[in-house]
């Protein structure tokens, strides 16, 4: 399967398990009564940064690989460090700011970071036997 459609299948994976986790964490916040539009946003934003951060991981993985099969390892393992520490920072900003600001929930809007291992593990358990990944 070429690699940036596998990237793109496996991006609307994460967005759909993002979706579905963080509706099941707004429930949360109703259930208990804390609901309010800081924490639908917070949940709106934590989605997209996570699905985001997924994406671009994705594609700089698939950059890296594309590298190191030109015999250009170093290359490849230099774009998997420093697109690593790019993420986790602009990450790390993005999240300080939007908690700073007061618009937003701060668990809502860090939550849906930690629903994407959940969703591939899930995921991986439903693809068919046999079926190819690569």
């Amino acid at each position: 399967m070429d690699s940036r459609k596998l990237v793109f299948q496996e991006t609307g994976i994460v967005l759909l398990g993002e979706l579905i986790g963080t509706a099941f964490m707004c429930g949360i916040f109703a259930l208990l009564g804390k609901f309010n539009l800081p924490v639908l946003y917070g949940g709106l934003i934590g989605l997209l940064l996570a699905t985001g951060n997924f994406f671009f991981m994705a594609i700089s993985t698939c950059i890296a690989t594309e590298k190191a099969q030109a015999q250009d390892v170093k290359g490849g393992q230099l774009m998997i460090r420093s697109s690593y520490m790019l993420r986790i920072v602009i990450l790390f900003v993005i999240l300080f700011a939007c908690g700073k600001s007061g618009l937003f929930n701060v668990f809502s809007l860090v939550l849906p970071l930690l629903f994407v291992r959940p969703t591939l593990t899930l995921a991986e358990f439903f693809r068919k036997p046999g079926e190819n990944k690569s």
